[in-house]
């Protein structure tokens, strides 16, 4: 999840303890072009305050007329269709692009309970599978996998919930504070580890967090999972494998180490003495990042962004050139 859905429902949980009706809309189904995927959620109070988006905009004030012209009676149906977009012409007025057709579940939230579990299961770092039954309204939450996807059948909306993603930077130097300023932008949960007391000067609390103690117990402390990134900016060997050790035979999607080709393989190698294996090796990214031509530390933090982006997203990239053909 992204904190934007995850702002949607600490909504929906303060406005129904607060004893405000609310009405949550899901996005389930897209043909063509549409401006949200699958999943996406809006909710609407009982005074027309909105939060979230389930199209970018194009049918937000529709839903919001639905509420104060008497589409939304207070006693219909738990659970409501909606679509948008079915002709060519209905796109247009709605500006969905290119024809683009969503459907929508129009879910009055009564007990929501369900709400505080699923957020709590998400700060917990766990995966949850949410089953709306379109029919009565039942909420069903149970453990799901990192390769679960939105499933609908006309009957039972299935979402799938996680925590954000994360990114832990391994040093507070200038290159990680333009890293940690771009990731959260991307909404990555932004953690840094350096126990290097210089180089804490500075550093606001918007820009993430401090994780205490030595790279490689940092590393343990965050309980990594398949949602994070581990990235070491140190450039001090001593700091930066530390953490490497840890961080390569972990969960970790995503585990990086700046330095050039030539550094790269020579600490490779020093990995391999200090006894991690071969495959835990082949998993180290160095050096970071796309190549764009970086050379100032914004262009690096953007091109290893780029990098751990891609292959957040499931992209191929294409195969650097081999280590050991660096003279």
């Amino acid at each position: 999840m992204d904190s934007a859905d995850l702002n949607v429902l600490r909504s929906v949980l303060e406005w129904r303890r607060a004893g405000r009706r609310v009405v949550l809309y899901s996005v389930v189904q897209t043909w063509g072009t549409a401006p949200r995927a699958p999943g996406a959620m809006l909710a609407l109070r009982e005074d027309g305050v909105v939060i979230g988006s389930v199209s970018g905009g194009c049918v937000e004030d529709d839903l919001i007329a639905r509420l104060h012209d008497g589409r939304i009676p207070p006693d219909g149906p738990p659970v409501q269709l909606i679509t948008y977009g079915v002709t060519r012409e209905e796109a247009a007025r709605f500006g969905l692009p290119c024809g683009g057709t969503l459907r929508l579940t129009e879910e009055r939230v009564g007990d929501p309970g369900w709400v505080a579990e699923l957020l709590e299961r998400c700060e917990a770092h766990e995966i949850v599978a949410r089953s709306l039954d379109i029919a009565t309204g039942e909420v069903i939450l149970q453990a799901a996998n990192k390769s679960d996807v939105l499933s609908f059948d006309g009957h039972t909306l299935r979402a799938i919930y996680g925590p954000r993603w994360r990114l832990l930077l391994i040093g507070a130097g200038q290159l990680s504070r333009y890293v940690a300023e771009m990731a959260r932008l991307l909404d990555f949960e932004v953690l840094i580890c350096d126990p290097r007391s210089e180089f804490v000067y500075g550093w606001e609390e918007q820009h993430g967090r401090f994780v205490s103690g030595m790279p490689d117990e940092a590393v343990l402390t965050i309980e990594t999972d398949e949602r994070t990134a581990i990235v070491a900016l140190t450039h001090d060997p001593r700091l930066d494998d530390m953490a490497l050790l840890t961080a390569l035979d972990s969960r970790a999607f995503y585990v990086g180490a700046l330095g050039s080709r030539v550094n790269s393989l020579k600490r490779r190698e020093n990995l391999a003495q200090l006894g991690l294996s071969s495959q835990a090796i082949e998993r180290l990214h160095g050096p970071i990042g796309l190549h764009i031509g970086s050379h100032s530390p914004a262009e690096i933090a953007l091109s290893l962004l780029a990098e751990i982006v891609a292959i957040k997203n499931g992209v191929e990239l294409k195969q650097k050139k081999p280590l050991q053909e660096v003279v």
